[in-house]
């Protein structure tokens, strides 16, 4: 029997970290410490966050690419999720290299993660080539949205450098999935929208 890869009861959606904000994570975190010891735990609980994040990503591709058909589009959807996965890898690794600095033990990957609710709101699904490439795309959006969030209250000036970088290269994921689409539909925008936020989610997403 094949695994359900889209729910798991332990497992931390990318759209429920998005709902709550990493923030909120940081302050469960932080709650019971001193004053001066705030700044540097909200930091790590922030880093943590967007590094289980990047666990999520590196899962969820790995997933989708043993699912693509063998067609010429699913060859081209597999390259890029490939290119997107080694990104997300670079992207964990920074990211745990930062809580280590922090000497603290970064966020360990999971087992399997949720996409149910994607799924159910018809954001891509795990059934075709181009349902794989919607879900990615609805998974880079909210990546990018919840990274610019949480990154701008991280304290330490030199690590809010560092992963401030990585909000860029998600919206970039979500555009080089969007010019895939492109070559499909013509008429399809690579940027459907002058901002990348909250209220201009619909215009990036693609529904099944």
């Amino acid at each position: 029997m094949e695994k359900d890869y889209t729910a798991s009861p332990c497992a931390l959606s990318r759209r429920h970290i998005l709902g709550t904000g990493l923030l909120t994570l940081g302050a469960a975190a932080t709650a019971a410490l001193p004053a001066h010891a705030q700044a540097t735990a909200s930091d790590v609980a922030i880093l943590n966050a967007a590094l289980d994040l990047e666990h999520q990503a590196i899962w969820a591709y790995g997933v989708a690419a043993g699912k693509l058909s063998d067609t010429p589009v699913g060859k081209t959807i597999l390259t890029l999720a490939l290119r997107n996965q080694a990104d997300h890898k670079a992207h964990r690794d920074a990211l745990a290299g930062a809580v280590k600095s922090f000497e603290k033990t970064p966020s360990p990957a999971r087992s399997s993660y949720d996409l149910s609710s994607y799924i159910k709101a018809g954001e891509g699904n795990l059934d075709s080539d181009a349902n794989i490439a919607k879900l990615a795309l609805a998974l880079e959006v909210d990546a990018a949205l919840a990274y610019a969030d949480a990154f701008s209250k991280l304290k330490t000036p030199a690590i809010l450098s560092a992963a401030a970088t990585i909000a860029p290269d998600e919206s970039a994921h979500a555009t080089a999935i969007r010019a895939v689409f492109k070559t499909l539909v013509p008429t399809m925008e690579y940027v459907p929208a002058p901002f990348l936020s909250a209220a201009t989610r619909k215009a990036w997403i693609l529904n099944v």
